[in-house]
């Protein structure tokens, strides 16, 4: 069983075509806040990630924004939610947000979410944490994404055990369920240090 105290959640500083996106980060935003589980995001008061803040904000935890300074202008809008860091790359953003989650979770989201998400899976293949993974997959959004990790699976590209690096589910509150029960595929070592990504 994993401790989990701060989810790191990756979305888009976008709405999404259909509304079933606002009301899944609005969902996972009240799920976490019903655990009492902080968060740590990208910082942005717009989109998906606004609602999600908005929603763990609403339900008295704590939320901590990530963002980089280029990005103040565009995903920064109104009032910022939570406390808020200021880094200076995009590569320190996700650094920093590694470090502080327990988890993390994506949500749907354009090439960032992707980038941000694929990353951390990476260093899970790498062994450089073994942090639980969950893609939140509102609407089927994840669904096409799946298949071709799936493809490259059968294609010989990623190891068999490395696809259980993540979960998939389509409802919060199950997938917080097995993020929490999650273990590290058998054969992945973490290097020591782990706390410095």
């Amino acid at each position: 069983m994993n401790d989990l105290t701060t989810i790191a959640v990756f979305c888009g500083a976008n709405a999404g075509a259909q509304p079933v996106y606002l009301d899944g980060a609005r969902a996972m935003g009240a799920e976490l806040g019903r655990r009492r589980l902080g968060l740590v995001y990208g910082g942005g008061s717009v989109g998906l990630m606004g609602m999600v803040a908005r929603a763990v904000r609403d339900q008295g935890c704590r939320v901590v924004g990530v963002i980089p300074d280029s990005l103040t202008t565009k995903e920064l809008m109104g009032q910022k939610v939570g406390d808020l860091i200021v880094v200076e790359t995009m590569h320190e953003r996700k650094a920093v947000m590694a470090s502080m989650a327990d988890a993390f979770i994506a949500m749907p989201g354009g090439f960032g979410t992707l980038d941000e998400l694929f990353e951390v899976i990476t260093w899970g293949q790498l062994g450089l944490h073994v942090k639980p993974i969950g893609l939140f997959n509102v609407g089927g959004y994840f669904d096409p994404l799946v298949a071709f990790i799936d493809h490259a699976v059968t294609e010989g590209f990623i190891r068999l055990h490395h696809r259980g690096l993540f979960v998939v589910e389509n409802d919060p509150a199950r997938l917080l369920d097995q993020l929490t029960a999650h273990q590290a595929p058998p054969g992945l070592v973490a290097y020591d240090g782990l706390d410095r990504i």
